[in-house]
């Protein structure tokens, strides 16, 4: 197990520190698992206060993951997506697609709501997820976790890492 740097953003107009169950899961969740949780925080959702603390966390060479939780819904102020799509140098477009599969076996066609993505930024993972705290404990229970974790075979991105920055 190598154990990586993991940030937690939750994206929220109305979560604070004592009612962010999905913030809350993901950073026991990653902890579990054997990494360290480098930050976490809570932002508005805001394209701009978003991209703003993404920036700054993949421009942080420690930072090996960044997970988002909330603003990949439909509604006018969810903007997560585009927060950080601007950011990625590549995306990993089987994330997304596997996540609504899933999540199709737990909530149906309510699944068609949720924009969660994933990528790559200046050698930094990024993982979109939505704010429930459901789609979070799917997410990482069922995608994250293995992927992040170096003895999952026949391959993990762990150990692609070293590889991210190449040129």
């Amino acid at each position: 197990m190598i154990p990586l740097s993991i940030c937690v953003l939750t994206v929220s107009d109305t979560r604070n520190e004592e009612n962010d169950r999905s913030g809350r899961l993901l950073a026991k969740r990653l902890i579990e698992a054997g990494h360290r949780l480098f930050r976490k925080t809570i932002v508005p959702d805001d394209i701009y206060r978003i991209r703003a603390v993404v920036s700054e966390w993949i421009a942080d060479p420690q930072i090996h993951v960044i997970i988002t939780t909330g603003g990949t819904g439909v509604t006018g102020r969810d903007g997560t997506p585009e927060a950080v799509g601007v950011l990625l140098d590549k995306t990993i477009d089987g994330f997304g697609e596997v996540f609504r599969s899933i999540s199709y076996q737990e909530i149906e066609t309510s699944t068609i709501q949720s924009r969660a993505v994933a990528g790559v930024a200046n050698g930094t993972y990024l993982f979109c997820l939505p704010g429930s705290s459901g789609a979070c404990r799917t997410a990482w229970d069922r995608l994250i976790r293995k992927q992040l974790d170096s003895r999952t075979k026949p391959c993990n991105l762990v150990e692609l890492i070293p590889r991210l920055l190449e040129k």
